[in-house]
């Protein structure tokens, strides 16, 4: 009974709301008495006509530029966050990585210019820059591609060049130790008396207060130049070199103490014919088989009436190749002599001459300006 009560009150109500919507089925009183009371504001006028409103042209663009607004706003906003980051960051350095070798103390304090290297902290070393030792200082050079040197006390020495191709340092003074692995011929020492060309090797290099130079060899060859002058010091050989005169004749330094001496002499003592001639016959008489790197270097030193002297020592200590002649290396063949080095198996020389060839203007050594 209930239930057809509520039924019927739903009906009624869903046709008061159809007259609402489309004015069918029975009005409700309250609304019958609303429309009474509003009838009179009716408007049953026709509706008005009003004229075609025409875009301006001037503002064709508008819908755009609202389409802008919020890119310009993000720009906006990163220009100010690079403001605040140039205001808090900006006067602080740019690390800048300077061509050159890095340098650490190894004892005492080494200077690069006016600059200490102290406790384990790495400096630079750039082109032009000198670094210098004291008595109680001892420093190391390491650049990643090239090698490392150890740079012993008193010594000072210059970065000149840093190429990709070469590396180029000038020992003023004192001793240093290197250790290479670029390829030969990519690292270059100045002297006051001559170029030390790395050829894949390891040595010491000491330069006195004169000038004066001697070289050590302790892995693979070296090469010293001074104009023409040149001298090759495979491992275990030593050379001098002393201002104006260049590089002198390389020996094996477990020679005899006469050979050693009377080849001191005769490169640069003696000049007299006589005296150059005494030496000369006490180095060929206390030659060895091993001391066939000193004759050979000697076939360009003597005097050329002398030169047979020398050949003829040398071919009983070393024959050489059969396409080498006797004829040949008195009027001094460079191929001749060439093939005649390399049969005596310290190096092939060819890695010598290509960087002769590559490396022509490198030959002079630099001066400190």
């Amino acid at each position: 009974m209930d239930t057809g009560k509520k039924q019927t009150g739903n009906e009624t109500s869903a046709r008061n709301d159809d007259y609402l919507w489309d004015g069918s089925g029975e009005p409700d009183p309250e609304i019958q008495r609303l429309e009474v009371l509003l009838g009179r504001f009716h408007h049953d006028r026709p509706v008005p006509v009003f004229p075609e409103i025409v875009p301006d042209g001037r503002w064709t663009l508008f819908p755009w530029r609202l389409r802008l607004f919020p890119a310009l706003a993000t720009a906006g906003t990163m220009v100010a966050i690079a403001v605040v980051i140039f205001l808090m960051y900006g006067r602080k350095p740019i690390p800048v990585t300077v061509a050159g070798w890095d340098v650490s103390r190894l004892a005492g304090t080494p200077r690069i210019g006016r600059n200490t290297i102290s406790g384990k902290e790495t400096s630079r070393l750039g082109i032009g820059q000198v670094l210098v030792t004291d008595q109680q200082s001892r420093a190391s050079l390491r650049a990643e591609d090239t090698g490392q040197i150890e740079v012993e006390q008193s010594t000072r020495l210059r970065l000149t060049t840093m190429d990709a191709g070469l590396k180029r340092i000038a020992l003023d003074r004192g001793t240093i130790q290197v250790y290479i692995w670029a390829p030969p011929g990519q690292f270059v020492v100045d002297t006051p008396s001559a170029l030390t060309v790395d050829l894949g090797c390891a040595y010491t290099l000491h330069v006195d207060e004169s000038g004066a130079g001697l070289v050590r060899t302790s892995m693979g060859w070296v090469g010293f130049k001074l104009d023409g002058h040149e001298s090759f010091i495979p491992a275990g050989a030593a050379c001098a070199t002393r201002p104006k005169v260049g590089p002198g004749t390389p020996y094996f330094e477990d020679a005899s103490s006469e050979f050693r001496v009377a080849l001191a002499r005769f490169d640069f003592e003696d000049r007299a014919p006589q005296q150059r001639a005494g030496d000369l016959a006490i180095l060929l008489g206390a030659s060895r088989k091993r001391d066939a790197l000193t004759l050979w270097h000697l076939l360009k030193r003597v005097e050329e009436g002398q030169r047979v002297l020398v050949y003829d020592r040398l071919q009983e200590l070393a024959p050489p190749p059969a396409s080498v002649t006797r004829e040949g290396i008195l009027r001094l063949d460079p191929a001749m002599l060439d093939l005649w080095w390399n049969a005596l198996g310290f190096d092939d020389i060819s890695v010598w001459r290509h960087w002769e060839r590559t490396w022509s203007g490198v030959a002079t050594p630099v001066r400190e300006k």
